[in-house]
């Protein structure tokens, strides 16, 4: 993965872009002293370059997926192997190989406690998962997607 360079003006149309993806081409040059067409070709190129990917974020409780923990899985063999596994069942919503205690930390989101069962002993029952344990979300008190741009 190679380092895509970016400017002081495309950390401010990044910052704009966090506080607000919606916000329009124009808005956007207007905040930082770009061309409409100036800022659009800016942001696609950091679309392009995968620097940068604009979607809605929503709140999995309101949606009826009131079921949420992170998992700690300890591997035998190959946990690249075990992370794509995990990383195609639908309810795995973020899986991260670490190091420490845990192999990969995987995060879950659920319909309820009858679909967590399903998923965790989903992961339980893979080829190379030696242990899971299992962290329920009590609640989130802070998630903010505002970083990299200093």
């Amino acid at each position: 993965m190679s380092i895509i360079p970016i400017d002081d003006t495309d950390r401010q149309l990044i910052r704009s872009l966090q506080a607000d993806g919606r916000t329009s081409f124009s808005q956007l040059g207007r905040e930082v002293g770009l061309s409409d067409a100036a800022c659009r070709q800016r942001v696609m190129r950091l679309l392009d370059d995968g620097v940068i990917d604009i979607v809605a974020v929503t709140d999995p409780v309101k949606l009826g997926l009131g079921y949420q923990a992170m998992l700690g899985v300890t591997t035998t063999g190959d946990s690249r192997k075990v992370a794509i596994d995990v990383g195609a069942l639908d309810d795995a919503v973020y899986v991260v190989m670490a190091t420490g205690r845990f192999d990969l930390l995987v995060e879950v989101v659920c319909r309820d406690s009858d679909g967590f069962l399903e998923v965790s002993n989903a992961i339980r029952t893979m080829d190379g998962v030696n242990s899971v344990e299992v962290m329920s979300y009590l609640g989130i008190t802070k998630q903010t997607y505002d970083w990299g741009v200093g």
